[in-house]
């Protein structure tokens, strides 16, 4: 039965903290039922929201197979939906810088760019992750940690990376006590217990994968195991449950650009699940099927919205095929039309590196590529070549726009929160 436990906040009067700050206080941290064995009654209309959410998934999954180069879309849509996760915890940085930190990055430049930085540290951790765990792996506690070790490292937070807090910590309210706090998650000493066991949730195989991994979320934001990066390690759990059931193991559908979107009806449905009592009661099952309706229809969106930027993405390959004329199957050209998708911005190494073409070859391809105006030279750092595709960039910067509009329009619905202006 879920409960809130009741604990005694005591604050030392010499601290020097402000009268407000400085107050002890009875708070209710609450605990939620294990998931294993959870029951779950879906109403009739959430349960075809999850039906369209899964058929939509195994669609656009399926159709990857098909288009050109699947793997470089897939790094472009990682690239997205680790800025929306993060954007979600309020790191704000667009696609274009993003894409520039991250070349810089590679080419040992000084990360001054400290929030570019820790977005990229953000990929990382969900490229690391997804990397372990395939379909039908067993998803692990040490996975999590693991993940989250990469999502801090380098940061001024690398110490608590890849360690369960061993201290209360709270939503909203001061920041040095939880008086008056929103939401306070576990104590600390309960948390080992309940992560096992939403493990042992995300490795079953008995609910329908769109349930599965709202529930799991929606648990592990609940539990909020870490010091810091609980939101975005709980959106890399989201994708793993989906990876492992099979549903997205191509294709990574930007979910948490949607969610950000709709961060209001996000928190609500969190809330949502947070009931008090046993797990068969009205309040429980109601709440289930709120937070299952609005995920299942994020997954969906999300999934269109992708599709979209896929089509796009394709239509402009295949004009600068055209503005290049005549090109020799598997020629460093070739490739690097393939590639771009997944790296619009290069240097000359990287996209080498990416082709698997030697340097003189590549440069020769750049070369004719920004001949055709497909690419133009940019200046990372003082001394460092980059070359930018600014169509592709255009195209990127328009999912992103597109993403955050409520009805996934922004001349009729604008953009619900900050993104990049259209260049």
């Amino acid at each position: 039965m879920s409960t809130l436990v009741r604990r005694r906040w005591e604050t030392d009067y010499a601290s020097g903290l402000p009268r407000r700050d400085r107050a002890s206080s009875d708070y209710g941290a609450y605990v939620p039922d294990p998931l294993v064995g959870r029951p779950v009654r879906l109403d009739g209309d959430v349960a075809a929201d999850v039906a369209d959410a899964e058929a939509a998934g195994a669609r656009f999954d399926a159709k990857a197979v098909a288009l050109a180069d699947t793997e470089a879309l897939a790094r472009l849509l990682l690239r997205a939906e680790s800025v929306a996760s993060s954007k979600i915890e309020g790191l704000e940085v667009g696609g274009r810088r993003l894409l520039r930190a991250e070349v810089a990055s590679e080419l040992g430049e000084d990360a001054r760019d400290v929030t570019a930085t820790e977005v990229l540290g953000n990929i990382k951790a969900m490229t690391w992750v997804l990397g372990v765990v395939d379909r039908g792996d067993d998803i692990t506690v040490d996975h999590l940690l693991e993940a989250h070790r990469r999502l801090l490292a380098g940061t001024r937070l690398d110490q608590y990376g890849g360690h369960i807090r061993n201290e209360q910590n709270w939503i909203g309210g001061s920041s040095f006590n939880p008086c008056s706090a929103s939401f306070v998650p576990p104590p600390p000493e309960m948390v080992r217990d309940l992560m096992e066991d939403l493990c042992r949730f995300c490795n079953a195989d008995d609910l329908p994968t769109i349930v599965q991994a709202a529930m799991a979320h929606a648990q592990f934001e609940t539990i909020h195991p870490f010091v810091d990066g609980n939101g975005r390690i709980g959106r890399a759990l989201i994708h793993l449950v989906l990876r492992r059931r099979g549903l997205a193991v191509r294709v990574l559908p930007p979910i948490s650009l949607i969610l950000a979107t709709w961060s209001a009806d996000y928190v609500a449905g969190l809330t949502a699940t947070r009931y008090i009592g046993m797990p068969t009661s009205e309040a429980a099952f109601s709440g289930v099927n709120q937070w299952v309706a609005l995920f299942a229809t994020a997954c969906r969106r999300a999934i269109e919205d992708a599709e979209t930027f896929e089509r796009r993405v394709s239509a402009l390959q295949t004009r600068w095929r055209e503005r290049l004329g005549k090109v020799r199957a598997k020629s460093a050209a070739d490739l690097l039309v393939g590639g771009l998708p997944g790296a619009p911005i290069v240097t000359v190494s990287g996209a080498a590196e990416l082709i698997g073409r030697t340097y003189q070859a590549t440069n020769e391809a750049i070369d004719r590529l920004v001949e055709a105006k497909i690419l133009r030279q940019i200046n990372v750092g003082q001394r460092n070549r980059a070359f930018e595709a600014p169509e592709l960039i255009r195209t990127f910067t328009d999912l992103e726009r597109r993403l955050a509009s409520p009805t996934a329009d922004t001349r009729s619905a604008p953009p619900a929160r900050r993104v990049p202006q259209r260049q």
